[in-house]
């Protein structure tokens, strides 16, 4: 392991090295495996995952329209069940449940991306116009970040006016048991809180020994990372990290350090190093870690960049899955607030982390694995891991993440 991350001699030493011309390198000379895919083939959704396939609705790929539905006319009450519309509200199997983004009676950590309904009962709103709102709120709000419920068929006509009929009783305040369960009040997680380099503290550690090994370890051709690149660790690796990812002409696509490390280690050494496999991730915690609080500095000044760019903010933009969610959405109009118990953060506070150790999941996520469980989160078919739209956003909020320091690895509870 490189002590000079850890001193400030070595980081300054880092710091008056020169960014590599690596644009060039990489479309010219690197060797690269360009024909099988980057991952394990064929893609299969992760076991724990939700395995349901949402086929009829748009993902980062294919996008299907979604008609607003027409309004429904209703005469006087719905006469709704209020006992099951408050075990409905509830259900976490149905997309969340209202407590993840409402706060209402008997629920823990609420979120406080919706309006707090716990008095709804007295807003004087008709019975139309809340089954109307649940069932599509894009009739209301084409930009509405409401899930159109009963449109996509999460919940049925007679749910929804059960739901309706209680919501309608509700008219007291909450009396929060304590802080937590007040999003108000609730202390927002501070990313910096904590060293990321402590293994007692990050498990993750442990993945830059072993990225080292493998970087010294030679591979079916009798190659091994360190006979090409040896030098490079005290060299452009203690900035490279920090410039990816970048345009891959051959492939026509942008490529990461993941993909990269599974294409050229296949063409150089002979190494299988499938993407988001153990070692994979190793190898990409070490190359980041050798760039260790780095600012990230995306060259730009060619056109497939821009290009890519550019199609990754509109693809962060596009609603997909059966809940109908953006990633501007979630960290953009709603950013530093709370779904249910987890704190919602900017687009300029995603990217410099990763990979990162998820606590909740007790596993290493690379970026990819983070764009897919979004799209898993929000009922929207996910991506193989080196999928050309994946690279669009990756690219994308890297460069709205310019300047940031890598600080890799990164922990997240």
């Amino acid at each position: 392991m490189k002590p000079f991350i850890l001193t400030t001699t070595g980081l300054a030493l880092s710091l008056l090295l020169p960014t590599p011309l690596y644009a060039a390198e990489m479309s010219q000379a690197v060797p690269l495996e360009l024909e099988k895919p980057a991952y394990v083939a064929p893609w299969k959704r992760y076991k724990r995952w939700n395995q349901f396939d949402w086929k009829d609705f748009s993902n980062l790929r294919h996008e299907i329209p979604s008609r607003v539905s027409a309004m429904h006319f209703i005469d006087g009450s719905l006469n709704g069940d209020p006992a099951n519309g408050k075990k409905l509200v509830a259900d976490r199997k149905r997309g969340g449940s209202c407590f993840a983004c409402h706060i209402l009676p008997d629920g823990s950590m609420p979120g406080n991306i919706g309006p707090n309904l716990s008095m709804l009962g007295v807003w004087n709103r008709s019975d139309e116009r809340l089954f109307n709102y649940i069932y599509d709120a894009r009739q209301f709000n084409p930009n509405t970040v409401m899930p159109p419920w009963g449109a996509h068929g999460i919940f049925s006509k007679e749910e929804i006016k059960d739901i309706v009929t209680y919501l309608q009783t509700l008219a007291q305040p909450i009396d929060f048991k304590n802080s937590k369960d007040n999003p108000a009040l609730r202390q927002a997680p501070d990313a910096h809180n904590h060293s990321s380099l402590d293994p007692f503290e990050n498990p993750a550690m442990f993945s830059v020994d072993r990225g080292e090994e493998l970087f010294e370890i030679q591979g079916p051709k009798e190659q091994s990372c360190q006979s090409c690149h040896k030098a490079d660790l005290d060299g452009k690796f203690l900035t490279w990290a920090a410039t990816m990812p970048k345009f891959e002409t051959r492939l026509n696509k942008v490529i990461g350090i993941e993909e990269f490390v599974t294409r050229h280690a296949r063409a150089t050494t002979g190494a299988e190093y499938p993407a988001q496999s153990d070692d994979n991730l190793a190898l990409a915690i070490y190359l980041r870690y050798l760039a260790y609080e780095q600012p990230i500095t995306i060259d730009q000044s060619d056109a497939n960049t821009q290009a890519a760019v550019k199609r990754g903010k509109t693809l962060t933009q596009r609603k997909i899955g059966q809940l109908n969610f953006a990633c501007m959405d979630c960290h953009g109009i709603l950013a530093n607030r709370w779904i249910r118990g987890q704190y919602l953060v900017g687009m300029s506070s995603i990217y410099d982390h990763f990979p990162t150790y998820r606590t909740s999941r007790g596993k290493i996520w690379d970026i990819r694995k983070r764009f897919q469980w979004c799209g898993v989160s929000i009922r929207a078919n996910e991506l193989p891991p080196d999928a050309p739209e994946y690279g669009d956003i990756e690219m994308y909020l890297a460069t709205i993440n310019q300047g940031q320091k890598l600080n890799v690895p990164g922990i997240r509870h």
